[in-house]
């Protein structure tokens, strides 16, 4: 097996073994699940391992250089509206073929799936657009995300409470493993041209910006439909007998899903050959790594799609429809606290991201300490989340002061933590929470009698909204870190004497103020 190919499947293995780990014992000390049941979950989560090895790598090989690409070429192109049609083209493209969209869409009953896939598609296109244009422009981050989340906010109040939550979740599902590899490495491109001292801060923040909107294309699409004349249908779990039951179950499943895959895909490998034809940016060699990138991406997305579709996402609905029923329905909280903790420390995007603000922190703010953070950050917002489902408490009581802290923060914390922070919310919000979290939400949102569109919907926002919290705290720690080490290097080059005098001559000048 390809090396890397095995490493992308043991990252895989250790974001789903947790959930897996939790469900099983839950089958055995609070919800008996029956064998024919937990068999086809554990062979989705089977294909969802291997489905995300595939797809991590394949993504990693194609969509990286294609983005890092395009980024270089558009900061050489003068011309505004080329720029602006080009950013929007690539984010519309590539957010059509993200997973996590895919499988939110089939979670929402009262918008069909490719009406909100297009709509989330065009959002991700526009702001996309304007990210480019900010990074060309220098306009500094907090400024411009300030002013779109106090708009957000606004026109929230205007459009039907029943889209509020899944608007946010859109904005957490957009920027999954599709979308942020090439974005994240349009913005290194971007920034690699300019070569000033705000280049690498600045090449953060596309995900953050491109989340935006999705959200706010859904909050407009919520005016033209009606959410209580839909009707949700729980997926149900195959009912099976035998081993040669199962395996025909995901058999039967496999088709729908390699024609779908097919059809996001080929518009991305058309853009692909088109932006080598016009720039012969790639050699043969790399030529050939992408197009094995994109057949790579192509079974991992098939495989993802079925198996969470078949086996792992029915559980998750399920399972919450059984706790939810039960006597002691509370448990959903600390369930649910339980397995957020787990969900994001095994994030393999998190894992990236932790490593990442290491190294540009030079090791002020280590990896184990934003693993620690955001564990605990995200066990927090999934709780929440349950107690909504629970209670029916509105998603505005978390979202909007969230965001108000997040937004204060950006103006306290160092430029370049903000980028990192407002990224972080997107990453965060991975495979994981789309695949078992939102289902678990809604099969308990079922049972329980409230209403999923405004209840069970939510928890990704509230999964992406924590980090943006959290990452900001650590940039505060590190230039509280920063400023000390400064301090301490300038009193040790200093002598005993020379301080003294600093102080006496200070003193002087105050008296001469005065």
């Amino acid at each position: 097996m390809n090396q890397k190919l095995k490493e992308k499947i043991l990252e895989s293995l250790s974001a789903v073994l947790p959930i897996t780990g939790i469900v099983l014992l839950l089958s055995i000390i609070l919800v008996p699940v029956e064998l024919g049941t937990m068999v086809m979950f554990l062979v989705g989560a089977i294909m969802l391992v291997v489905g995300m090895g595939f797809f991590q790598l394949g993504a990693e090989m194609s969509m990286t250089p294609l983005g890092e690409g395009i980024g270089v070429q558009i900061s050489k192109t003068r011309h505004i509206l080329l720029i602006l049609l080009i950013g929007f083209s690539m984010g519309t493209i590539i957010t059509i073929s993200e997973p996590d969209l895919q499988v939110l869409a089939r979670q929402v009953p009262s918008i069909p799936n490719y009406t909100i896939i297009l709509t989330v598609a065009v959002g991700v296109g526009l702001f996309l657009a304007v990210a480019i244009v900010r990074i060309l422009f220098q306009i500094r981050l907090a400024t411009i995300l300030t002013t779109l989340y106090i708009a957000l906010i606004g026109i929230s109040f205007l459009v039907s409470r029943d889209f509020l939550a899944v608007a946010f979740d859109s904005g957490g599902v957009t920027t999954g493993p599709m979308t942020v590899p090439f974005i994240m490495a349009m913005g290194v491109g971007l920034a690699s041209v300019r070569g000033d001292k705000n280049a690498s801060s600045d090449s953060f923040g596309l995900v953050a910006l491109a989340s935006v909107g999705p959200v706010l294309a859904v909050l407009i699409l919520g005016c033209f439909y009606d959410p209580g004349e839909a009707v949700y249908t729980a997926a149900a779990v195959a009912e099976v007998e035998t081993t040669r039951d199962v395996v025909w179950e995901f058999l039967v499943s496999v088709p729908p899903y390699v024609r779908e895959v097919l059809i996001s895909l080929l518009p991305v490998a058309a853009v692909f050959a088109i932006f080598q034809v016009l720039s012969h940016r790639y050699r043969k060699r790399q030529i050939k790594r992408v197009l094995v990138g994109f057949a790579y991406t192509y079974i991992g997305l098939v495989l993802f799609l079925c198996g969470v579709n078949v086996g792992f996402a029915p559980v998750g609905t399920s399972m919450g429809s059984e706790i939810a029923s039960a006597s002691w329905k509370w448990l959903l909280v600390p369930i649910g606290m339980l397995i957020g903790y787990y969900i994001v420390k095994a994030e393999p995007a998190i894992q990236v991201l932790n490593h990442q603000v290491e190294d540009v922190t030079n090791g002020a703010v280590s990896a184990r300490a934003m693993n620690r953070c955001l564990s605990v950050g995200v066990s927090v917002s999934v709780g929440l989340a349950m107690l909504r489902v629970l209670t029916g408490l509105p998603i505005y009581y978390i979202i909007i002061p969230g965001y108000v802290i997040a937004l204060v923060l950006a103006r306290l914390v160092p430029k370049m933590f903000v980028g990192i922070a407002f990224d972080s919310g997107g990453v965060a919000s991975g495979p994981m929470t789309t695949t078992f979290l939102l289902p678990l939400s809604i099969g308990a949102c079922d049972a329980a009698g409230g209403n999923i569109m405004t209840d069970a919907f939510g928890v990704v926002a509230l999964v992406a909204l924590t980090p943006l919290i959290a990452v900001q705290i650590m940039g505060m720690v590190y230039q509280y870190k920063l400023n000390r080490a400064e301090m301490a290097a300038v009193t040790e080059m200093l002598s005993p004497d020379a301080v003294d005098e600093i102080f006496e001559f200070e003193e002087e000048w105050a008296d001469d103020d005065q």
